[in-house]
């Protein structure tokens, strides 16, 4: 072997290590998942949020929302009247997930869909609520 040789030779060799490592290491940290929020469909859900935290009370809370996540029975009780009225404040186009720490009223968020999601913190516990395009 000509000695002109033997260093390209090392090269390649240590070139295909690096390649076979590099793949190797694509397979053991894996591909991030997309991103799958959508700012519309975010702006849909915080407005929607906005509105349920500010709109007033039926019975003798401060709130509607407060109503609603004063405690399991509330939840219940009102758990209807939570799903008609996020779907008339969304577009019609819209589906929707509101969850709550006594329950959820909605449609289960499908996998792989684009989505929006707001979240707010009362003295009662969150609310979040989720949205997608139908």
């Amino acid at each position: 072997m000509d000695r002109a040789q033997l260093p390209v030779s090392l090269l390649e060799a240590a070139l295909g290590v690096v390649v076979i490592l590099a793949v190797a290491l694509g397979f053991v940290v894996g591909v991030p998942t997309p991103d799958t929020r959508e700012p519309q469909l975010t702006a849909y859900a915080n407005d929607a949020a906005t509105i349920l935290v500010n709109e007033p009370p039926e019975h003798r809370d401060a709130t509607r929302l407060a109503e609603i996540l004063a405690d399991e029975r509330s939840f219940q009780r009102e758990r209807g009247e939570l799903r008609d009225r996020t779907d008339a404040i969304l577009p019609d186009n819209i589906m929707f997930r509101v969850e709550t720490p006594h329950g959820a009223v909605g449609f289960p968020v499908p996998g792989g869909v684009a989505t929006g999601e707001a979240t707010v913190t009362t003295v009662e516990g969150p609310l979040t609520i989720r949205v997608w395009y139908s």
